[in-house]
């Protein structure tokens, strides 16, 4: 079985994608790339880093895409998702941000960006730019395990691939028991539910990108700007 590339937060940069295709052209093994959304950003190149990726060159490793924050965001902006207003955005951006972000996007863009989808299942796999929760929900190596557990039983797989907080990183559910009482009008009830081995894995942002073999589970982390570790 062939190895993934997951990335994310190219933010309209097409010279950071030409580079980190480069870096993917000298990993052995490498068929499939993933881009876990914010693709769009306040780049003078967004438009031309969109072009490439819905008509990518013949040599390029053939991008899976799904959406983002941004792409959300940004949506919600030009009214793909009716009454959803884009909050967010306008308090994490000033005024001037958010129009140079709205300028560097042509319309012509949007329609493709809307029925990219929130999220893919691969194998156990799920890959995803948040979590389950939502595409502005942030896991990362502080998360409560609780959490964690909900946001990968929620996709039913054993390992959520997520990149919204940025970070590189791989949690391990190691499995064990979760004990709950139910109490009614007549009597209280134990629970027991058996917690597999899981995995939530951060795949990081911009240079930093992630390779995944799902034969033998193994993960690297890498830099378009240094080694693999």
């Amino acid at each position: 079985m062939e190895r993934w590339a997951l990335i994310s937060g190219l933010r309209g940069d097409l010279d950071l994608y030409e580079q980190i295709q480069a870096d993917l052209e000298k990993q052995r093994g490498t068929a499939h790339l993933f881009v876990l959304g914010d693709m769009i950003g306040p780049n003078s190149k967004c438009d031309e880093l969109l072009n490439r990726l819905r008509r990518p060159k013949r040599s390029d490793l053939q991008p899976h895409c799904i959406y983002g924050w941004l792409e959300e965001q940004v949506l919600s902006l030009h009214g793909y998702h009716g009454e959803a207003k884009a909050d967010e955005i306008h308090r994490q951006s000033d005024a001037f941000e958010v129009q140079r972000l709205l300028k560097t996007l042509s319309t012509e863009h949007l329609s493709w960006l809307a029925t990219l989808q929130l999220g893919l299942i691969e194998l156990d796999c799920g890959l995803i730019h948040g979590s389950s929760a939502g595409v502005g929900d942030e896991l990362d190596e502080t998360t409560s395990p609780l959490i964690l557990l909900d946001r990968l039983t929620r996709l039913d797989v054993n390992r959520l691939f997520t990149e919204r907080s940025g970070r590189q990183f791989r949690l391990t559910l190691t499995g064990g028991q979760i004990q709950s009482r139910v109490k009614d009008h007549a009597r209280e009830q134990m629970h027991e539910q058996q917690v597999p081995r899981r995995s939530v894995i951060g795949v990081g942002s911009g240079v930093h990108y992630t390779l995944y073999d799902p034969a033998s589970d193994h993960i690297e982390f890498c830099s378009a700007m240094d080694r693999c570790r």
